[in-house]
């Protein structure tokens, strides 16, 4: 008989509804009273604790300090960029009241809240904080000694989502985002390239997500920016995932926020600015592009926990001996290093049956499960899973192996889920050189390959084909993607030597 799958439906059966079902297998987050917002439980949690650790560090080692800006943004300050605020305009949550008085109501006896006290000027609750934090840069910038002010936020934001989906689209989200000004046009742009740059890095290196960098087209750039450069991500339905963004905004909010100073020749001068950010999007893709039937399969870098060892106690009188050997295995684990910090080992002794530890714990994705029983206690050995592999796929191994192998091991996985990830990416890129070629691939509902295509229209005619088929140029590919021979556009039939990646998206 086959095994039955933990998460139902399959992959194959409802990918939405399997992306939900895993997160709900792995405890890591659920839908809250709020409409669209969620709460994130510990274990998902966890992920995004170990994500901030190592990103806030990237930040730190290139020039950045961290601060903190007011949820609160009046909104005035949105309308001194107005391209800016009409870009975010319908996903605005507005503050309009500062008390509330009860009444009650004598038709029911019922108390409610009313809202009272209204404000002079409503505040938004921030979708991103380019103008507050473009006023406090004015405040402190008066020459060019003050610059580059390099700045990053970890925070919540609001934007009213109209379709949420845990961790990929919700009302509020975490995120951290960056904003720097510079005294030439020069320095942001290499701040922009350079951020690109860690975000590609870090998803790659950390969470084994490997992404196509490049620029966002006219269209689909950031409200009020020059430049927009992405990460795309292939998840496992072939869709994409905008996993970060890093914007050149030239001097735009600058010039709406006053941010100028005395330049080299004693002359005003407006700065020149940059943001970027990645939020806890990240997580749903780490979901969709790793996991299987079974649950989450997390990278080892940002595993909560990255061995478990399940002692296996049939008899009572050896029960203790079992247990204490196994914490003793895991002391000796946690004292080696994998990238800079201990290995994190939990041994489960909560007394409930084997098997549904067994499965709790390949449902959260755990990289490695140990299992020591008292045949392995009498051999020194002990059974070896790794959740890269298959559920019933077992290692008998000598315990000292393990422990001289234990981080190395762990970078196998990550490894693993990388090269795997890479594969089936590239195995879905095509190339297509005519308009018929791309109907013809997203004419229908089910997965559909990312093409790359000869590109030169315009950006309404960019959005008309967008709306009709339902897809998104996702980026213009950087590097040997991005490198073509000049080809016809599929649109308009000029020559153009730039290649676009259209595809649908989350």
């Amino acid at each position: 008989m086959a095994q039955q799958n933990a998460i139902s439906p399959t992959r194959a059966e409802n990918f939405p509804e399997w992306y939900q079902q895993v997160i709900k297998a792995a405890d890591m987050a659920e839908n809250s009273e709020v409409r669209g917002s969620m709460v994130i439980k510990p274990w998902g949690y966890a992920i995004w604790e170990l994500i901030q650790r190592d990103l806030d560090q990237r930040f730190k080692d290139t020039g950045h300090t961290n601060a903190y800006f007011p949820l609160l943004i009046p909104l005035s300050y949105l309308e001194k960029e107005a391209e800016h605020a009409e870009g975010f305009a319908t996903e605005c949550a507005v503050v309009t009241h500062h008390r509330l008085e009860a009444q009650k109501d004598e038709s029911t006896g019922k108390t409610r809240m009313i809202p009272t006290g209204e404000l002079t000027e409503p505040y938004v609750i921030r979708p991103t904080s380019e103008t507050i934090i473009g006023a406090a840069f004015a405040r402190w910038t008066s020459s060019y000694r003050d610059l580059p002010l390099k700045i990053n936020q970890w925070c919540n934001v609001m934007r009213w989502e109209m379709r949420p989906r845990i961790f990929l689209r919700t009302a509020e989200f975490l995120w951290q985002e960056g904003h720097t000004a510079h005294e030439t046009a020069e320095e942001a742009i290499e701040e922009t390239h350079t951020m690109h740059k860690v975000y590609e890095e870090f998803q790659r290196d950390v969470l084994a997500v490997p992404t196509i960098p490049g620029e966002k087209t006219e269209a689909e750039r950031f409200p009020g920016a020059v430049q927009t450069f992405t990460v795309e991500a292939m998840v496992q339905d072939r869709k994409a995932i905008q996993a970060g963004t890093s914007h050149f905004l030239g001097q735009n909010f600058a010039k709406s926020q006053n941010i100028c100073f005395a330049g080299r020749d004693n002359t005003q001068q407006f700065a020149w600015t940059s943001s970027w950010g990645v939020s806890t999007r990240m997580i749903g893709t780490l979901i969709m592009m790793h996991s299987d039937d079974d649950g989450l399969v997390c990278p080892p870098r940002v595993a909560p926990q990255q061995v478990v060892i399940i002692p296996v106690t049939p008899k009572e009188d050896s029960r203790q001996a079992i247990i204490d050997h196994c914490q003793a295995l895991a002391a000796t684990l946690r004292q080696q290093s994998f990238h800079g910090y201990p290995v994190r080992v939990i041994v489960d002794t909560r007394d409930i049956g084997g098997g549904a530890k067994k499965w709790e714990w390949i449902k959260k994705g755990v990289p490695v499960r140990i299992e020591i029983g008292p045949r392995d206690l009498d051999k020194g050995s002990v059974c070896l899973q790794r959740r890269d592999q298959a559920t019933n796929e077992k290692s008998f191994i000598p315990e000292s192996e393990l422990i001289d192998s234990c981080t190395k091991l762990l970078q196998d996985i990550q490894d693993s889920l990388l090269q795997r990830a890479i594969a089936f990416r590239d195995s879905h890129i095509q190339k297509a050189s005519s308009l018929a070629e791309l109907e013809a691939n997203f004419s229908t509902e089910g997965d559909a390959d990312w093409l790359l295509v000869p590109w030169d229209g315009s950006p309404d005619e960019e959005e008309e084909l967008a709306k009709r088929l339902r897809i998104s140029i996702r980026c213009i590919p950087q590097g040997e993607l991005g490198t073509a021979e000049p080809a016809p556009c599929i649109l308009t039939g000029r020559m153009t030597t730039r290649r676009v990646l259209w595809a649908r998206s989350y």
